[in-house]
């Protein structure tokens, strides 16, 4: 690897990966790329596609459980793409072309233009806060979920029957050679917990909201935290939810918590890697977790419903895996 030309971007060789997730483990990357906006998103993606090294990017670190050991290859990082600003405070511009000096966003009438435009790196917690603090309705169910705008598109984040895709109307991506794509939101067709971006990575998006007074919405996004503060391990390391909620047809309407409930998995230990006593469906890193710790317990919870119902859960969270 010390061979190969200057990234395009920030660079760490060796870097550890472990406190770059909400889950706190992980071994090292042999590469990481930090770039601070769009082109240099775009830049690095193209260099290492070049190069034919094996690329993953890491958002936030709030869906993914990362193997012990050395990751081969190049992990790019969006965590310090964290931008968001208002259509409209560069005139004439496609807002994601927009290139903004730092600084406060415009806060202008919303009623003429309810909508934000955000870089990936956005953390979906500042994003809530913005449009809270705007008077923009349409995340107050995101209260409390940590990680980034990028990721947050690329699953179709959601709960209580709110996705992420919501509330989009645009976003910009990078294909696999380092070009920028617009793709309208009218013209995909996101899924459950999986946008079918595929090797797309987000590198922004332009959001729409609804205009509401703004007690309104932050009585709303107070509820919706006050509840889930009630039944998640919201303040303890973990990478949410664990797996998907299966097919209510297969699984006779019940979530992927209830059937984990059902099978005995809370309270279930592996290390120092734990099943919530809160919600079956949330593993908690009790401060000496290891991957292998991890993987051990998905695997077994897996087994559980398996054996218990019949039914094969599939992971929400990704697993990056050494081999």
């Amino acid at each position: 690897m010390t061979s190969l030309p200057e990234w395009p971007c920030a660079s760490l060789a060796d870097a550890s990966l472990a406190e770059r997730t909400t889950l706190r483990v992980g071994g090292r990357a042999e590469w990481l790329l930090e770039p601070s906006n769009p082109d240099e998103l775009r830049a690095a993606i193209g260099r290492v596609n070049e190069r034919g090294l094996q690329l993953r990017v890491l958002g936030g670190g709030a869906n993914v459980v990362i193997d012990d050991g050395v990751l081969r290859g190049v992990i790019v990082t969006t965590d310090r793409m964290r931008r968001i600003f208002r259509p409209g405070q560069v005139a004439g511009e496609d807002p994601l072309d927009a290139e903004l000096p730092s600084g406060a966003m415009v806060h202008g009438d919303v009623a003429l233009d309810p909508r934000l435009v955000v870089w990936a790196g956005t953390s979906l917690p500042a994003l809530c806060r913005a449009a809270r603090e705007l008077g923009l309705s349409g995340l107050e169910k995101m209260a409390g979920v940590p990680g980034q705008v990028g990721g947050g598109i690329a699953m179709n984040a959601g709960g209580q029957g709110w996705q992420m895709w919501d509330v989009v109307e645009r976003i910009r991506v990078v294909e696999p050679t380092g070009e920028f794509r617009d793709i309208d939101a009218g013209d995909w067709k996101p899924e459950y917990r999986n946008a079918h971006l595929g090797d797309l990575v987000v590198a922004g998006a332009v959001l729409r909201f609804t205009p509401r007074p703004r007690a309104e919405v932050q009585a709303a996004a107070r509820e919706y935290l006050r509840a889930k503060n009630a039944v998640q391990p919201v303040s303890l390391w973990s990478a949410g939810c664990v797996f998907k909620n299966p097919d209510p047809e297969v699984s006779s309407g019940r979530t992927a918590g209830q059937l984990l409930d059902q099978a005995g998995a809370k309270g279930r230990r592996r290390g120092g890697a734990e099943i919530s006593t809160l919600h079956a469906n949330f593993l908690v890193n009790t401060g000496t977790a290891i991957a292998a710790d991890v993987f051990g317990l998905i695997e077994e919870l897996s087994a559980l419903v398996s054996d218990r119902f019949g039914i094969v859960l599939q992971p929400e969270v990704k697993l990056w895996r050494n081999a």
